[in-house]
């Protein structure tokens, strides 16, 4: 059993407890998720599992740095001999959900086992995730969950990191999201000490240039890349990865935990499949615009083209004086003098009046502006 997370505390009990007070209370297994260090065993996994999929996220979520990213245990075939394992070598898989919809994050799932590993333990349906029923998807991922002969990995990049990445100034597109999301993914199972024979990944972009970038990424580690479109259909590691991927963020999209206090949207989670051109993804967005500087919470990516239009449309027009600034500037770079306040006077002999007024900050600082340069 995991023990309880600090400052969980046991639930109070009478003289005379009942049966359900003498039940502990839950852990907070919050803390499962903040490593992306192996789970110690199957059972720890799934509960961290859990967590990832239907547990509450801090307010505001996602304001900087990665995702979550969850490792599970690892099989006991795989696991290094040091650590009482038999050291053979795996074969993984790695593909992703939720690329195109502007609702929710996009999820990357991997599967690995050893690939001297009894055949009849791996599940033979495994197929490209989009093309299984619902149903059938569940089934194959409680299957992942209850062999402990398959190790997998989940890392999610909520819509608040696309967001921010893509919007910022020198824009992180999504393909180079992906790409580093799959690094990251195989530097966990690597660190762990687990030794990977070939690797199957659904490509991002041009194959064969993706496949240039990990074979450099892990030069020296022996692995083989096999980087192609349709390898989720074609490889049994990477279509399990396909499993864990799509049933992860279907699950999280379906039970969402808004990080904004209170919030609760209109028509709750009925929002179809959450592309843009889904009649009901219209119509949550349409009726789930609540605030005129904010617009939407942070499930939504904001720098999807219908979000943007959306927002330039309907928001709160702003102008940053940083804008300003750069449209008053003569030149590409700013002169060494531009950095010192001038000594000339205007007619009346005051000091010319400034183009905006003084921040309080430097004043509370007691800061002054340069007047002169001196070299030493």
């Amino acid at each position: 059993m995991v023990p309880p997370a600090d400052g969980a505390q046991d639930v109070p009990t009478s003289t005379n407890p009942s049966e359900e007070q003498q039940q502990e209370k839950p852990y907070d297994s919050s803390f499962l998720i903040k490593t992306t260090e192996p789970r110690r065993d199957r059972e720890e996994t799934v509960a961290a599992l859990d967590n990832l999929h239907t547990g509450s996220r801090p307010s505001p979520c996602d304001v900087h740095g990665s995702g979550p990213l969850l490792l599970s245990d690892i099989p006991i075939k795989a696991k290094p001999v040091t650590e009482g394992g038999g050291g053979a070598p795996v074969v993984m898989g790695i593909d992703e959900a939720g690329r195109g919809p502007v609702l929710g994050p996009m999820v990357y799932g991997a599967a690995f086992w050893a690939k001297d590993t009894d055949a009849n333990v791996i599940p033979k349906d495994f197929n490209d995730s989009k093309q299984l029923s619902a149903e059938k998807r569940d089934e194959l991922f409680q299957k992942i969950k209850d062999i402990p002969d398959i190790g997998f990995v989940v890392r999610v990049l909520h819509a608040s990191e696309i967001s921010r990445s893509m919007l910022r100034k020198d824009p992180y597109n999504l393909n180079a999201m992906s790409h580093d999301s799959a690094i990251q993914m195989i530097r966990a199972v690597v660190d762990a000490g687990v030794k990977i024979d070939t690797c199957y990944v659904d490509t991002v972009g041009i194959a064969g240039s993706y496949q240039n970038k990990l074979e450099r990424e892990f030069d020296g580690h022996g692995i083989r890349f096999v980087v192609e479109k349709k390898a989720d259909a074609n490889y049994a590691p990477c279509s399990a990865g396909s499993v864990v991927a799509k049933v992860s963020r279907d699950v999280m999209t379906s039970q969402w935990k808004y990080s904004e206090p209170g919030y609760e949207p209109v028509g709750g989670n009925d929002f179809g499949s959450g592309y843009p051109s889904d009649p009901k993804c219209k119509e949550w967005l349409e009726k789930n615009f609540v605030d005129s500087v904010f617009g939407y919470p942070d499930f939504a990516r904001f720098s999807w083209a219908p979000m943007k239009k959306k927002m330039e449309d309907e928001s709160v027009s702003m102008r940053w004086e940083a804008d300003d600034d750069d449209e008053d500037e003569d030149a590409t770079q700013m002169k060494l003098n531009g950095f010192v306040v001038s000594k000339k006077s205007t007619t009346d002999g005051k000091p010319p009046k400034r183009k905006r007024p003084r921040l309080a900050y430097f004043d509370k600082l007691g800061m002054t502006a340069v007047t002169e340069l001196v070299v030493a």
